[in-house]
Formats: structure tokens, sequence, C-alpha cells
């Protein structure tokens, strides 16, 4: 019989390659997708089994997360850095409360949920690595999925769900909705400004990421554990910045204003923001000046040693590919979200 998989977030960017991998390992696919979903079309003319319904609704996750499901990936997310707490809340929370729920009672044989190296916090005195407590940052985003690994810890010791949490950094590649994209756009647009000399970035290429999580979806050892994972590497942001304007024949971004007054004037955008109930982010939000202005250092040793993986795509290669992909695009419509 061929393993069967359920992955919400389907037609996400990681969603979309592990639809990939699994049909190309053989497995049957099932994804769970929003009703009306406008990226569906990354999952036509693909052997693919739909199932609609709202990752917030458990009944809806249910019909699609039956008894014959195998193998569960929980990529499903609210990916921003702007947005009322209460949707964070519903995706992340009550919606990860619901997925685990739904396995737990179709007995899986495996559920492997999609965290983010945020939850370890913003310590720059340490290499950090699994062994470091979940920390909040008081933002919505790496809070709420704070909270939602511990909601799936919860069924693991208490009901025996199989669980193995994954902890990217920042994942990039060919099909890339955020990260990339909304560079490319802050570059042409001369809106991308350095906050802080040498801020240390992890990528974390898509293919290396989905190989790792194919690999966890089968070991036993992986059962119980977490593991961080990125390319092996790190660079800066003015590095990553700057090789991406080179290659869209943008200019060099050289533009620095001060730590503490980025993060000031984010404050205030958010605070008016708010109080408008501004539905598009603003030009600076608190949690992208502690991102993008971060010396944060974290260690792939585990993954390594308990299971013998190391990333097969240098970053290198995968920023070159990338770039292929990006030239690609439409510079008039790159803010997907």
């Amino acid at each position: 019989m061929p393993t069967k998989v359920f992955i919400t977030g389907a037609t996400g960017f990681l969603g979309t390659h592990l639809v990939n991998a699994n049909l190309q390992k053989g497995n049957v696919v099932r994804a769970f997708v929003l009703p009306n979903d406008p990226e569906i079309k990354n999952l036509q003319n693909k052997n693919v089994e739909i199932v609609y319904g709202d990752i917030r609704n458990y009944e809806e996750i249910k019909k699609g997360l039956t008894d014959d499901i195998d193998i569960v990936f929980h990529c499903a997310a609210f990916v921003s850095d702007w947005g009322k707490r209460e949707i964070f809340e519903q995706v992340m929370i009550n919606g990860t409360e619901n997925v685990c729920r739904a396995a737990s009672e179709a007995n899986v044989s495996r559920f492997v949920k999609i965290s983010t190296n945020d939850v370890f916090g913003l310590r720059e005195d340490v290499v950090m690595d699994e062994t470091f407590p979940l920390t909040p940052w008081n933002e919505p985003y790496p809070d709420t999925k704070l909270i939602a690994e511990e909601i799936a810890w919860k069924y693991y010791k208490e009901k025996n769900l199989p669980v193995t949490m994954v902890y990217p950094c920042w994942i990039f590649g060919p099909g890339d909705k955020t990260f990339v994209p909304h560079l490319a756009d802050a570059v042409l647009k001369k809106e991308m400004v350095f906050m802080r000399k040498n801020a240390i970035v992890w990528p974390t290429y898509i293919e290396n990421l989905v190989d790792l999580l194919m690999l966890i979806a089968e070991d036993k050892r992986a059962i119980g554990n977490g593991y961080l994972v990125h390319d092996g590497e790190h660079t800066t942001l003015e590095e990553f910045t700057n090789s991406l304007a080179k290659s869209i024949n943008a200019k060099e971004v050289k533009m620095r204003i001060p730590y503490w007054l980025a993060y000031s004037v984010a404050v205030v955008m958010e605070f008016f923001g708010k109080l408008v109930n501004q539905k598009d982010r603003p030009l600076l939000t608190t949690y992208t000046v502690k991102n993008l202005g971060s010396r944060l250092r974290f260690s792939i040793d585990k993954a390594k040693r308990e299971l013998d993986w190391t990333p097969k795509v240098t970053y290198k290669i995968g920023f070159a590919k990338t770039m292929e992909w990006l030239k690609t695009l439409d510079f008039t419509k790159l803010k997907q979200k």
C-alpha cells in the first residue's frame, strides 16, 4: 500500500514543494486547501486529492484527515509581520490544536510540524540549538508559533502523537512568496535600509528543507525530537541584499539608519497603523527590525548527528537558482503577502 500524506498549507511556498517531493516518491497526497484559494493553480494537473476547508474549523479538517492517513505535514501558517493578533492566534494556535486533535484521532504514524527558529528568542551571546528554551519575542508571528509548538508537544506527551518539530531559518528559493520578493521590491523602490552592520542571515534553501522533511517523515529516530535547519552557512544581510540587487540590475543599497531609530520609527508606524486599522503593512514593523537587525547564531549539528543529514545544496548554488527564478517575475507585482 502506498503511503498517504496529508499536507496543510499545500498551496504555499513550502507546501507546493512538499507536494511535489511526495508525488515524486510515489506517495498519495491529500492537500488541505482554503476554498477559493487563488494559489490552487499550484496543484492543478497534478495527481493530488484536494480537500477544501479552513484550518480553524475542526470538522472541516477531520473530513480530510481520516484514518487512512499515514503522515501529516502541518505547514499552514499566517506568515506575516503585520495583522491582527486574533488572526495569528486563530491560524497558528487554534489551527494547530485542530490538526493535532484530528491527527491523534486518526492514529497517524508521523506528525511533522513546521515551527521557526524564532521560537528560541533573540540571544546573540551563544550559538543556539534545540536545547534552548522557547522564548517569546513579544511579536504575534513568533509568539503564536511558540504556543502552537507547545500544543503539539502536549499531544505528543499526553496522546502519543508521533511529533517531530522542524525549525527552519530564512527559507528561500524558487516560488518564495515573502522573503526574496519583498526584499527585491524594497531594493527596486529604494526603500531598503540596513539597521545594523553585519546583521546575520541563515539561508535555508527550499530543497534542503524539503529533503530533511522527507527524511524525518520516515526515520523513527526523529519522533519526539526537533531539528533546526539551514544551509550550513550564514551570510550578512548586506551581502544577500546587494547580491540580489546586482542580479536584477538594481543599485547597491547603501542607506543605513541606527537600530534604535529604526525601532522607534517602527513603533510609531505600527501605532498609527493599528489606530486607523491599516490593512497594508507599514514600511517598518518592530518584528522586521528585530529580524533584520540581529546577529543570531544557530547550529544544525543535531540533524547531522542523529539523522546523518547534511544540506545537499550550497547557499551559493541555491542563491543562483533563486535569482534565475526571481528574474522571471513581474517586478511590479512582487509583494504577494
